[in-house]
C-alpha cells in the first residue's frame, strides 16, 4: 500500500469553515465481508479494529451533550460490530437519526439473519452501496457474487417496506465510478438505475447517490500503482466549481474513528489529518468542546477537490441535485 499522503500535500484548496455541528460520522471498525477495489477505507475480512464499549458510551454521551440529531455509521461493515444494535436502540431512545451505510451482502449472511428487520423495525435509514445496476461491472469491483447478494438483500427489504411509496423506510443507493473518472449526471442515472432494477427485478429505493472516488487508500494505491494518481488528480482539480463548497458534508459533520478520535471528515481519518479546530494533535470524542468547533477552519489537502469536482459529491451524494 503507498502512502497517499505525501502526494497531496501541495494544496491550494479554499479555506472553509465549520458551521453548527449536526452529524456524527462514526466509524464502528474496519472489519468488513467485502475487499472492494475503490474502498477509501482498506476495510476487509481479515481487519480487526473495532470500537469498544467505552468509545461507545462516550460518542453516545457526546451525542446527547451536544444535541446532535443524526448518527452516520460506517464501517467496514458496521453491522459486524458486535454492538450495533445496542448502539442503533440507544441512539433511537434518544430521538437520533440513524443511517448504516451497508454493503447489502452482510444481510444475507447466516450469521446476520434478523438484521434487516432489526433496521426496519428501529426505522434506520439505509444507503447501500450498489457500483451499477450491472452484473458484470459490480462483481468486477466487488467481488464474485457479490450482485446477486445484493438484489436478494434488496428485495428482502422491500418486503420490509424499504423504498416503498409512502414508507417511511428509506433506501438509497450509493454509485461509485468503475474507473478514474467523474461520476455522471447523478438524476439521468438514479432515473436509469430506478428503471432497470424494477424492471428485471421489481426493486424500488428512494434516491441513488453519486460519490466520486477519493484518491486514498485503497483506490489511491492503485492510481498510483497503474501510474494514474497524478491525471486524476489533475482531473479533480480542474472540475472544481466554487459554488460546491457551501454544500460540502465537512461543514456540520465530524467523524470519529474506531478508537474514539476526531476528525474533519471521514477521507481525513482515513489520512491521519487531524481536526483542525483544535490545538490537540489527536482529540478524543472524550475531550471535545462543541464551543471550538463552530466557525473554526477545516482541515484541507488535494483530495478535498474530489468533494468539489463537476456536480460535487458528498455522502449524501452530488451537491448539485440537494439544490434543486
Amino acid at each position: 500500500m503507498h502512502d497517499i499522503r505525501p502526494l497531496l500535500s501541495n494544496n491550494d484548496f479554499p479555506a472553509i469553515f465549520r458551521k453548527p455541528l449536526e452529524i456524527l460520522q462514526i466509524n464502528l471498525g474496519y472489519l468488513c465481508n467485502l475487499s472492494c477495489v475503490h474502498c477509501h477505507v482498506n476495510a476487509g475480512p481479515k481487519r480487526t479494529e473495532m470500537m469498544g464499549d467505552d468509545t461507545l458510551a462516550q460518542v453516545l454521551a457526546f451525542a446527547e451533550a451536544a444535541n446532535i440529531h443524526t448518527l452516520d455509521l460506517t464501517g467496514g461493515a458496521p453491522e459486524m460490530h458486535p454492538q450495533f444494535q445496542y448502539l442503533v436502540r440507544e441512539a433511537r431512545a434518544k430521538g437520533i437519526k440513524v443511517i448504516d451505510r451497508c454493503n447489502l451482502t452482510i444481510l444475507e449472511e447466516p450469521d446476520f439473519a434478523g438484521f434487516a428487520e432489526f433496521l426496519a423495525e428501529q426505522q434506520v435509514e439505509i444507503v447501500a452501496s450498489l457500483p451499477c445496476y450491472l452484473q458484470e461491472n459490480v462483481d468486477k469491483q466487488r467481488g464474485k457474487g457479490v450482485f446477486q447478494n445484493s438484489l436478494a438483500a434488496l428485495q428482502r427489504l422491500n418486503r420490509l417496506g424499504y423504498g416503498q411509496p409512502d414508507s417511511r423506510l428509506q433506501l438509497n443507493l450509493v454509485f461509485n465510478p468503475q474507473e478514474a473518472v467523474l461520476p455522471p449526471d447523478q438524476i439521468n442515472l438514479e432515473h436509469a438505475y430506478k428503471q432497470h432494477l424494477y424492471q428485471h427485478y421489481g426493486i424500488v429505493f428512494n434516491r441513488l447517490f453519486a460519490i466520486a472516488n477519493m484518491p486514498i487508500q485503497r483506490f489511491g494505491s492503485m492510481l498510483v500503482s497503474q501510474g494514474r494518481f497524478e491525471d486524476y488528480l489533475s482531473l479533480l482539480r480542474n472540475s472544481f466549481r466554487a459554488e460546491n463548497l457551501a454544500g460540502l458534508m465537512c461543514l456540520n459533520t465530524i467523524s470519529i474513528d474506531w478508537q474514539g478520535y476526531v476528525y474533519d471528515c471521514d477521507f481525513n481519518q482515513m489520512l491521519a489529518m487531524p481536526l483542525a479546530a483544535t490545538a490537540e494533535p489527536r482529540p478524543h470524542i472524550s475531550e471535545l468542546n462543541t464551543l471550538a468547533l463552530h466557525g473554526a477552519v477545516i482541515a484541507t489537502a488535494a483530495h478535498c477537490y474530489g468533494c468539489t469536482a463537476g456536480q460535487g459529491s458528498s455522502c449524501g451524494g452530488a451537491l448539485d441535485a440537494h439544490k434543486q
